[in-house]
């Protein structure tokens, strides 16, 4: 049964399955977006920086955070007509290879739009690694079908 904007309420949590960041993501993600700096393509360059080796850039832990999202089943694909934006993005620990990232969310506030078929929902997204560290938060903003 298809859940809705009527359906969902303020407050409702959900955690993400994890998923491990391999250099073939950052190399792909990196290359797809012509990305050049040396600290996502380069070890030797990276290894002599502030973070002593590669890190992704914060795309690609979006990206990650996104499928986790959708795998979580939290958001019913049937309603969801789109994300209209991303608010209070906040890029704190930085992303490695190797690193297994996980999403806990929060449903945060609902709102209603002039047209009575659609509703906006805004979710709170805390990504962190295995570590329990806080890698990105970030609020979501979606539009949902209505009953």
């Amino acid at each position: 049964m298809p859940k809705y904007w009527e359906d969902y309420q303020v407050g409702e949590k959900f955690v993400t399955p994890a998923r491990t960041v391999s250099e073939g993501m950052i190399d792909v993600v990196t290359g797809l977006g012509g990305l050049t700096a040396p600290l996502f393509w380069d070890e030797e360059k990276a290894k002599k920086g502030v973070f002593k080796t590669r890190i992704a850039p914060a795309v690609v832990t979006l990206l990650v955070m996104s499928g986790l999202n959708e795998q979580s089943d939290f958001l019913d694909p049937e309603t969801l007509i789109a994300l209209i934006g991303m608010n209070n993005v906040k890029i704190i620990t930085p992303v490695k290879a190797g690193d297994t990232l996980r999403v806990e969310g929060e449903l945060i506030e609902k709102k209603e739009t002039k047209n009575p078929e659609r509703g906006i929902l805004v979710e709170r997204h805390v990504c962190k690694n295995q570590r329990g560290e806080v890698v990105i938060e970030t609020d979501k903003i979606r539009l949902i079908k209505r009953k």
